[in-house]
């Protein structure tokens, strides 16, 4: 699949939704909760769950990143999988420190 900026992904476990920041430098596969994340607007697949192990959760509003593939997710809602990329945990983006005042 491809992962142009801009483009919407939705888990098929959970509630999680992601915006494609940052398109990835090669072929990935973008899961959340274990599976396979699917395009925005498609029907997932009956019969699939949260896989324990990827259940750590999705924040709202924060920004994700795999260093390995360059891909950056926004978490536009949240939801009880985990973000990883072709079974990598992705890891959340430190906000930048602001210049100081004095």
């Amino acid at each position: 699949m491809e992962f142009k900026p801009g483009s919407r992904w939705k888990s098929a476990v959970d509630s999680t939704e992601v915006v494609v920041v940052r398109a990835p430098n090669g072929a990935i596969t973008l899961e959340c909760g274990g599976a396979a994340m699917i395009p925005l607007g498609t029907t997932a697949i009956a019969g699939l769950s949260l896989s324990p192990a990827h259940s750590g959760g999705t924040a709202v509003g924060k920004r994700y990143v795999d260093a390995q593939s360059g891909i950056e997710l926004l978490a536009s809602k949240a939801g009880a999988g985990s973000l990883s990329v072709s079974g990598r945990a992705v890891t959340i983006k430190d906000a930048k420190p602001l210049p100081s005042s004095d």
